[in-house]
């Protein structure tokens, strides 16, 4: 049975039972996972938007976000039907009214009031309207109900951004080009006929049953005395026919309350498969509003079996297998992949096998890098989808074809130019790479000709020096699990390449010519431009110092040893940004979140705390953890301190907050921190629960003073992904001062 299908089966159950679970402020008085999201939390940060207020269900295609330009504006404009990107863009847009038809646009902008917003939910009163609001959705398809209050003809304003509508007597169905070749569908379905249909065009209302071309509108008129309207809706990236399909299987007998009710069951579920016990409620929020942005991508595009692949433009039978998409890999290989390892390894295998059908549906059979709704959209640097295969295959998936996924890795890593932001094959900046082991950077002032990079994006050569000596690693020990002994060598020699850009006197990673000399004068902090991308990207060579995932220990011995390391890591957090605020964020808007010059708020910083770890100093990443956790990642508007990308910043905090962490994906090994709470269970994919202690854990007692493993003594600031599969229970003893002997090996 298609495992989509089994899905629906099963919410049926949950829906079942969804009358008798306990709700907060209910007669149980239980607050369940879901009643801690708070899903305005960081939805305003320091320059950049970090996080939208998505209402939608875990992974699933119909997401929902008001439309505003951020948490402040005063106005909605209109009402959202689909989101097509996490950043908050949205196609089709409905507005209802009552006033004069002269005064209807394509899109209406309400004043609101007593809006209410769960992950499953949504309310809003339009006060100038007097139109009340009510939202609930599946995973395809939803309902609003309108209530009007006023004495007035009630109108809906349908907009297709781009495309088309038509009604057909009982419904209107449309489209929407989002982007490339891909459109999404609707089917909408009123509770009641209109009264009048009309186009909306250049500001005029003309009798109409269709709509084509740029902010395509259709117009329902009904009666004076309407009081309540229920709308039904399908979305498709299909066509039109499967959008009906989807709204007539999931909500065409259901109320707004009835899906709302399901909708948190299912949200209790996901949330659940992590529980916690103690911290304060302010951590909890945190926490579980982490984790709830950790499913709000990837996305599941199956509809009944098949698939729209923007990959190569056609449907596709799904064979029995989710296909999904929209992923960011740069910002989620580091923790959003290991998490879901964790928590659901069957939908990670499910991913990765989607990750390799996308590679099929191209010319060229390159893993991608950023797909999208839309296809990959080749963005940031680096191909670090080999990263996820490498670390799921290690850490015991098997269920998609490692030979397939290794040539597709290889060939996004070797044939396509590892310029970034660039789909074009391999130029002269590549064959450079491959002779000399570096991507080679341009001086001041120094004018580009190579045709394959990004005018805005730079070269960025340290960053993808870095990137790809990390990728060719993970390619070295994907080839040694296929027998391929000759590529694996070949590989891992390549996967020292970060050796080539490393200056022995300033113990930085500092861009070369193609002539192999440093690029020269040069600030650590400021060179680079905008966003330091002509030498770095986003982050300057402060954070960079410490990208090199795949060989730790390596990096400690060209810095030093152990003391120096650990010397120019808290230098790293008393580094004076260098110029004003305003000065600095005009330059490296995306390097905020500072202690110092280190970045919480981009994905590159996130395994810099543990770091400490690996130099005998393990204490120092308790307490640089607990510092960072919470001053950046709190329960307000402003809780996050940088782009989240869908689970990229997010899945940092579920992890840590637990206490442990991915350092190095490919490697089955987690790097342990400071737990918050005194104690998580952790509903493993397999059946099996991981439990772990924080034994007097609070926000003084941070520090480990010793640790047991099912038992048994641990010494040492890590633990198999084995040892975590297998169940069973850490334990920490905390304390307020550090025991600066606990884990120093």
């Amino acid at each position: 049975m298609n495992k989509y299908v089994k899905f629906a089966i099963g919410l049926m159950g949950l829906y079942i039972v969804a009358c008798s679970a306990p709700r907060e402020n209910g007669t149980s008085g239980v607050k369940q996972p879901v009643d801690y999201v708070n899903p305005y939390m960081g939805n305003i940060s320091h320059l950049l938007v970090p996080t939208f207020p998505t209402v939608h269900l875990p992974n699933s295609m119909l997401r929902v976000v008001p439309q505003r330009r951020d948490y402040t504006e005063i106005r909605l404009n209109g009402l959202p039907l689909i989101l097509t990107s996490h950043r908050g863009t949205s196609a089709f847009n409905m507005s209802p009214f009552q006033g004069n038809e002269i005064d209807i646009k394509p899109v209406i902008g309400f004043s609101y009031d007593q809006e209410k917003l769960t992950p499953y939910s949504y309310s809003v009163y339009l006060d100038d309207q007097q139109i009340q609001v009510d939202f609930g959705l599946s995973h395809q398809s939803a309902v609003y109900e309108l209530k009007f209050e006023k004495d007035a003809p009630a109108y809906l304003v349908l907009n297709s951004g781009r495309g088309g509508l038509n009604w057909d007597g009982t419904a209107i169905s449309g489209y929407q080009l989002i982007g490339k070749n891909t459109r999404v569908y609707l089917y909408l379905l009123p509770e009641e006929n209109p009264q009048q249909i009309a186009a909306l065009k250049n500001g005029a209302l003309t009798e109409s049953t269709d709509a084509e071309g740029r902010d395509a509108c259709l117009v329902l008129k009904y009666p004076k005395g309407t009081r309540t309207l229920s709308l039904r809706y399908g979305i498709s990236f299909i066509d039109e026919a499967q959008a009906r399909n989807n709204m007539e299987r999931e909500v065409a007998d259901k109320t707004v309350a009835e899906l709302q009710s399901t909708g948190r069951d299912i949200w209790n579920e996901a949330l659940g498969k992590i529980k916690i016990e103690g911290g304060t409620v302010d951590e909890q929020t945190v926490f579980y509003t982490s984790f709830y942005r950790c499913y709000e991508r990837q996305v599941c595009i199956s509809e009944d079996g098949r698939y729209y692949s923007p990959f190569d433009g056609n449907i596709h039978e799904d064979q029995g297998r989710p296909f999904y998409t929209d992923d960011w890999i740069w910002d989620s290989y580091r923790a959003h992949h290991p998490l879901r390892i964790l928590i659901d390894s069957e939908m990670e295998e499910d991913i990765l096998n989607s990750f390799i059908l996308m590679a099929e549906q191209t010319d060229n059979f390159w893993m991608p890098t950023f797909p999208k709704i839309t296809g990959d959209s080749h963005s940031m640097n680096s191909n670090h989808g080999v990263a996820t295969v490498l670390d799921a295959y290690r850490k015991g998936l098997k269920n998609f074809d490692l030979e397939k996924a290794y040539e597709a890795s290889k060939g996004a890593i070797t044939e396509k130019t590892l310029a970034p932001w660039s789909g074009m094959p391999a130029g002269e900046l590549d064959r450079f790479y491959k002779e000399y082991g570096y991507f080679p950077a341009l001086k001041e002032g120094e004018t580009e000709t190579n045709p394959e990079v990004h005018s805005f994006e730079r070269r960025q050569p340290v960053a993808v020096t870095l990137g790809t000596s990390y990728d060719e690693w993970c390619l070295s020990q994907i080839a040694e699990e296929l027998g391929k002994t000759d590529e694996a060598e070949y590989f891992k020699e390549a996967s020292f390449n970060y050796r080539n850009l490393f200056n022995a006197e300033t113990k930085f990673f500092h861009p070369k010519d193609n002539e192999g000399r440093f690029i020269e004068p040069f600030d650590y902090v400021f060179s680079g431009g905008m966003g330091a991308r002509a030498y770095y990207d986003e982050n300057n060579a402060w954070i960079y110092r410490w990208d090199v995932q795949h060989n730790i220990p390596d990096l400690i011995d060209l810095m030093g040893g152990n003391e120096a390391f650990v010397n120019n890591l808290d230098a790293m957090y008393t580094e004076p940004l260098g110029r004003s605020k305003y000065a600095f964020y005009a330059q490296l808007p995306d390097h905020t979140g500072n202690v110092g010059q280190f970045s919480m708020a981009n994905e590159p910083s996130l395994h810099v705390p543990y770091l400490y770890n690996y130099a005998g100093q393990p204490w120092k990443t308790q307490k640089r953890l607990r510092k960072l956790l919470h001053e950046w990642f709190r329960n307000d508007l402003m809780g996050v301190p940088g782009d989240e990308d869908g689970g990229g910043l997010s899945s940092f905090v579920v992890f840590s907050s637990m206490g442990f962490y991915p350092v190095t994906p490919g490697e089955p090994v987690y790097t342990i921190g400071s737990p918050i709470f005194e104690h998580v269970s952790i509903a493993l994919g397999n059946g099996q629960t991981f439990e772990i202690d924080a034994q007097n854990a609070s926000t003084e007692n941070k520090y480990i003073q010793s640790a047991t493993l099912n038992g048994e003594m641990l010494d040492k600031p890590w633990i198999t992904h084995e040892a975590v599969m297998k169940g069973g229970k850490l334990v920490f003893e905390m304390g307020p001062k550090a025991n600066k002997s606990w884990g120093n090996e």
